[in-house]
């Protein structure tokens, strides 16, 4: 276990920041043309977002109640073990992980991926070799490789130190998005958002390499369009749960954070795309480089004010996505304790250090982080859609977890109760589990794609294999003592 959470000094707020920044990223800087022709534009791909809070407000009210019945890294990989069982849980953990720790190499490969759209120089000359299609060079090699190490440096000092970092760059992407915002309605024209709904567009859609496949045909399915990859983007707030051993004070505050910081990155994602839709033809800006919010100022403001705005979009862009990696190396390493600790995975892995930090998931993370800027930006999207996927498969077991947990486990004390009870509960559940299914049904607009599925299934029977073989620890165990491991003095 860690230390007591009163000598860790990270707060609600700290938790909030976590998540947020942890949610955002660069994601609104890098993906959101692809976000707008993934739906038939800006409209429907802002509306999805809006919706898509009626799918992750009950799943994060889910949060907010469990976390404070269960204050211990592991999140719904604990809530799963409480309500279901080692095996069930096991499956949440490791998709969970999984989800969780290629966002890691995604963040390595968007730094070099971005860095060499703004210094031309670091991809001159030949490559070394490709990847999909996607050149990889030793000059953007080497950048990932140093912020790796640097990030992981920060992380192995403790949650403290890695939720300043995540304050202070929060506060600045957020300000660059919102000067990026204004800037946007200030020099657009509505007409840019026309056409609001279109897909014809024989320069973006089409069978042809580099165009845009989609299997909607009307503003309705290009909406829920949006929910396939949603999932990614609004996930950091799962390090809220994986962090909370750390918290200090009010246990309640800090799973109400979960609901929050999911709400504002909804709404922060909706709005951006309305006003970078406002602010040029979105059917041109699907073409434009990343970081396309970025490279859009130029264009809307010739001259030194483009060129300003360009630079403080882009500043933006690479604090977002330190952010993200900062706050899921964090994440990702606790959760392979936990697991860990409850000899779901070999106990190897449940090593921790004298400042509470789990020493070798956080050497994994360096691994995979360090393989990111190996591997070329073609895998940014396959990392995507997997992610995507397996968030939705822990999330639907989270809340399946908060409605067994109030049916058997009545006794067990709630800090916090969510509005509606277990009606919500049930709703959260149902819905995931319609959303979960449609995600790997090939017509459906919320498919995740045929590499993601295949990523899904190889990564599933990878985490069995280490649940088979960590058997022989857990076979000298009661079921007491596995209970122990996962939730120490938190065992409800």
């Amino acid at each position: 276990m860690s230390n007591s959470p009163e000598k860790k000094g990270v707060s609600a707020i700290d938790f909030f920041c976590i998540g947020f920044g942890a949610i955002v990223g660069v994601g609104w800087a890098v993906s959101i043309n692809g976000w707008m022709t993934n739906c038939g534009g800006p409209v429907p791909a802002g509306i999805g977002y809006l919706l898509c809070l009626i799918m992750m407000v009950p799943v994060a009210l889910c949060y907010c109640e469990l976390v404070p019945m269960m204050p211990v890294a592991g999140g719904g990989m604990a809530f799963a073990f409480k309500a279901f069982n080692d095996k069930v849980a096991t499956i949440s953990g490791w998709a969970a992980f999984g989800a969780f720790v290629f966002i890691i190499p995604w963040e390595a490969i968007q730094i070099t991926d971005v860095l060499g759209y703004l210094i031309p120089a670091l991809k001159e000359g030949d490559p070394l070799y490709s990847v999909m299609g996607s050149d990889v060079y030793l000059s953007t090699i080497i950048i990932g490789v140093v912020c790796s190490v640097v990030i992981f440096a920060i992380n192995m000092r403790g949650l403290a130190s890695a939720a300043l970092l995540q304050k202070v760059l929060c506060i600045f992407l957020i300000g660059c998005a919102i000067v990026g915002a204004i800037a946007a309605l200030i020099g657009g024209n509505p007409e840019n958002l026309r056409p609001i709904y279109d897909v014809t567009n024989p320069e973006i859609y089409g069978t042809a390499e580099g165009l845009k496949s989609v299997s909607h045909k009307s503003m309705f399915g290009g909406c829920f369009a949006i929910v396939s990859q949603a999932a990614f983007f609004l996930a950091g707030f799962e390090t809220i749960p994986q962090g909370v051993e750390d918290a200090g004070g009010d246990l309640k505050g800090v799973g109400k954070t979960v609901v929050l910081s999911v709400s504002m990155a909804c709404i922060f994602y909706a709005l951006l795309l309305f006003c970078f839709g406002y602010g040029y033809d979105w059917q041109e800006f699907a073409h434009l480089p990343r970081p396309a919010a970025a490279s859009m100022f130029p264009l809307l403001f010739p001259g030194a004010a483009g060129t300003v705005l360009f630079w403080i979009l882009t500043i933006g862009a690479v604090a977002g996505l330190f952010t993200t990696w900062n706050g899921f190396f964090t994440a990702s390493a606790n959760l392979l304790m936990a697991m860990a600790r409850g000899r779901l995975i070999p106990k190897i892995f449940a090593k921790q250090n004298a400042n509470g930090v789990a020493v070798n998931g956080q050497i994994v993370c360096l691994i995979l982080s360090l393989a990111g800027p190996f591997v070329g930006a073609n895998m940014i999207d396959p990392l995507t859609s997997f992610s995507a996927a397996a968030f939705m498969l822990s999330w639907t077991l989270t809340a399946w977890s908060l409605v067994l947990l109030r049916k058997n486990h009545p006794e067990m004390e709630r800090p916090y109760k969510i509005p509606g009870g277990m009606a919500m509960g049930l709703f959260a559940a149902i819905l995931m589990t319609v959303v979960l299914v449609c995600a790997f049904i090939p017509v459906s607009p919320f498919y995740v794609t045929d590499m993601a599925v295949k990523m899904f299934i190889i990564w599933m029977v990878i985490g069995i294999v280490f649940y088979l073989v960590s058997g022989g620890q857990r076979k000298g165990l009661s079921e007491a003592e596995l209970e122990e491991g996962v939730f120490g003095e938190h065992k409800g």
